[in-house]
């Protein structure tokens, strides 16, 4: 599988998750498959040997990205759930 396919998978999975329509507290626990954290786990760990090809480095760089932004959605999240419980 390419890296475009794999770094496309990843957009995806968060991207198919928001069309179908979410609330505060499903964006709150949103998870990436199990696939798509074993293939990440795998680039974070082989990073810290220096053992990723520049197309591996973009994926893991692209996907940090994609993470950031679901981290700002769940706090963003967490935060409308507090104003409209008190």
């Amino acid at each position: 599988m390419t890296t475009l396919v794999k770094a496309q998978k990843i957009y995806d999975e968060f991207l198919d998750f928001i069309a179908q329509g979410t609330s505060p507290e499903s964006v709150t626990k949103f998870q990436f498959s199990e696939t798509t954290k074993e293939q990440i786990e795998d680039l974070v760990e082989r990073a810290k040997i220096a053992d990723l090809s520049p197309p591996e480095k973009t994926e893991l760089e692209q996907f940090l990205v994609v993470e950031h932004l679901i981290r700002l959605a769940k706090a963003k999240a967490h935060q409308y759930l507090q104003s409209v419980s008190h």
